[in-house]
């Protein structure tokens, strides 16, 4: 605890001397532009889910699914390959809708494409991860690209470089910091879930005592000992519902970065409209 109140009084005074002294050692002050400060929610958001679901999709497809690498990057490729398809769209889009409107569908539609992993099942494939992987793969295009335009067109020239810096730094943050998350999430709800379901194996569960009563038996006629047989029939019920606490927990993933895209898309609304990037602020990219 002690540690831990240190560090956020050092946080805390580390944001107050870089936006007060002249010469700070990381220049805050862009963050007093509400157009940077939010932009940077939105680059951390975004970071959030383009990082996290990269990290649980695989996760899903090996631990439960149990897939190869292969059949893994198979199954999972076609996010990136609606994102090229959705360039020329965006590029059309971008010439003639203000980058707020763009910018709220994209993270409007990032958040769609996680509600749609939330109905997730031991038995989803390629296929059934089709439909929400292409939804993300629209949601990156339309959300990455407006978001440093409305974050960094307002700037001067004399803070661009530095600020894009820190702009950039929170999408990794982001990731970061969902990795995490997600991964605790994993650990704790898996737990969670198991927990709640093996409250209801019990005898009175009549499909769980005829499951048991079956494997038991096939596990006897090839041990040849009902001991065998039964601790066999435990196993698998274990293994079952370890399963399916485990889906369960990647569907509570999902819900809960949906519920941050939810958010960050209300608060586009308080982003103000700046005309195109200049050619001398490319480095800003």
């Amino acid at each position: 605890m002690t540690t831990a109140w240190i560090s956020g009084l050092a946080g805390v005074g580390f944001v107050w001397r870089s936006l007060t002294f002249a010469n700070p050692v990381v220049d805050l002050t862009a963050l007093k532009s509400r157009n940077f400060a939010l932009g940077c929610f939105f680059s951390f958001i975004t970071g959030v889910g383009i990082f996290a679901t990269i990290y649980l999709t695989p996760l899903f497809l090996g631990r439960v699914r149990g897939f190869s690498a292969l059949q893994i990057g198979a199954a999972v490729f076609t996010t990136g390959v609606f994102q090229i398809l959705a360039i020329p769209f965006y590029a059309f889009c971008a010439k003639r809708i203000d980058l707020r409107w763009l910018l709220m569908f994209g993270l409007g539609l990032f958040g769609l494409s996680m509600w749609a992993f939330t109905p997730i099942t031991h038995d989803w494939s390629w296929r059934e991860l089709l439909f929400p992987q292409a939804l993300r793969g629209v949601a990156q295009q339309f959300a990455v690209p407006p978001t440093v335009t409305l974050t960094l067109g307002g700037l001067p020239p004399t803070k661009l470089k530095l600020a894009s810096g820190l702009f950039n730094l929170m999408r990794n943050l982001g990731g970061a910091i969902g990795i995490a998350a997600c991964g605790t999430i994993l650990n704790d709800r898996t737990n969670l879930h198991f927990l709640c379901l093996a409250e209801h194996l019990n005898a009175t569960n009549a499909a769980m005592v005829e499951r048991l009563r079956a494997v038991a038996a096939r596990g006897d006629l090839v041990f040849g000992n009902p001991a065998q047989g039964q601790a066999g029939a435990l196993k698998d019920l274990w293994s079952l519902t370890y399963r399916e606490a485990q889906v369960m927990a990647y569907a509570d993933a999902f819900t809960l970065i949906g519920l941050c895209f939810a958010v960050a898309t209300a608060m586009v609304l308080l982003m103000r409209r700046v005309g195109p990037p200049k050619s001398a602020r490319a480095e800003a990219h």
